[in-house]
Order: C-alpha cells, then structure tokens, then sequence
C-alpha cells in the first residue's frame, strides 16, 4: 500500500472503499465488508481490516458518532441514512476481529504509533456503542 498511517481512512484500501460508498452511499457495501471480517474463520489480511475499519467508521458516522478524522466528502453519504442497530452490532463485532486477529494488527503491534492505532480503535468502538 503506497498510503499508510494509523487512522482508519489513511491508506489505500480504506480510502478505495470511502469512495466507493461516496459515489454510492448503501448499506449492502458495508454489510459485505463488515461481515467479511466479523465472521473470518482466518487471520484477517491487511485489505480485509483496512476496509473493516473504514467501514465501522462510515457506520459510527451514520448513527450520530463520526470521529475527528472522519472524512468530509463522506458527511452527505451518510447524512439522512437510518441508523440500523444490526449494522452497528456487526461493525463493532469487525471492529473486534481486527483487533483480536488480523495482520493489520500484527503491523501496528511492532509500529512506533501501535499505542496510536490502539486508542483510535478503542475510540471507535465506544463511538459504536454510544446512544
């Protein structure tokens, strides 16, 4: 991956689905992506979580908790989507996977910003759970 950085839209495969879903703002994209990773019988690759990660943060926004680094092209995708609880349970479930099995997380585990990518990920998942 040519971008790389420990938030959740900063490389190319998270930034790949972020406009996937700009140009075509659905829920049948994040259901694929998240239950990709939530139900992944193997370590998850670096694509699979990547995109994972992007996608709980797409659901997070859609139901009122969009992190500081949420990006701006994607407020009018999810803006007027209903927020769909199935969604959020599967978002954080992905959210796990990654954090329990997943080569993205071996990366980060050995990087100088491991503490970083932690935290952003603790903060997401308390941003799925919020009322």
């Amino acid at each position: 991956m040519a971008t790389w950085d420990y938030h959740n839209f900063d490389n190319d495969a998270a930034a790949d689905l972020a406009e996937e879903f700009r140009r075509n703002p659905n829920e049948a994209l994040l259901y694929e992506v998240l239950a990709t990773a939530a139900e992944a019988e193997e370590v998850l690759d670096e694509e699979e979580g990547s995109q994972a990660l992007a996608a709980a943060e797409i659901v997070a926004a859609i139901h009122g908790h969009p992190g500081a680094d949420f990006l701006p092209g994607l407020t009018l995708a999810v803006n007027g989507m209903d927020a769909d609880e199935e969604l959020a349970e599967l978002a954080q479930q992905a959210v796990e996977t990654v954090l329990k099995s997943s080569a993205l997380q071996a990366r980060w585990a050995s990087s100088a910003d491991a503490a970083n990518w932690q935290q952003l990920q603790q903060d997401l998942l308390a941003r799925l759970t919020a009322e």
